[in-house]
């Protein structure tokens, strides 16, 4: 048996809403950095968290071009913390809530994720050596 510390991150806010979602990338950062494995499990608006529509944009009230502003999105962000699992030896497990991606239209987002129901939230509980709830209000 492993003796490898898992985490389960589950997330409910949307991108660019409020800092719980940054907070919680940033903290599945750490965690990856660490070479500790992660789930994620993202519900309601999270799951366009990994939308791979997102894109960065100018800001005409100041006048700065998209390079200028360089405005992070939240699936570039997901995508340098994959990157940083391959270097660290972190395992990510990441499951978009199907009903939720549904509703949202937001069924395009990285291949390495995959798609599920509460069932695999419960899953990952049960193998996880903790869970942190970042939810909305």
């Amino acid at each position: 048996m492993s003796t490898k510390k898992k985490l389960t991150f589950v997330l409910m806010d949307p991108p660019f809403e409020s800092a719980r979602s940054t907070t919680a990338l940033r903290l599945i950062g750490i965690a990856v950095n660490k070479g500790i494995d992660v789930n994620v499990f993202a519900y309601e608006g999270a799951v366009s968290l990994a939308f791979a529509g997102q894109k960065p944009h100018s800001n005409p009230v100041h006048g700065r071009s998209v390079e200028e502003e360089d405005h992070p999105t939240t699936k570039d962000w997901i995508a340098a913390i994959y990157e940083q699992a391959k270097i660290s030896g972190s395992k990510i497990d990441w499951v978009q809530c199907g009903f939720c991606v549904d509703e949202r239209g937001a069924g395009e987002y990285a291949p390495e994720m995959r798609r599920n129901g509460p069932t695999e939230l419960l899953k990952f509980i049960e193998n996880s050596d903790n869970v942190l709830v970042i939810p909305t209000r």
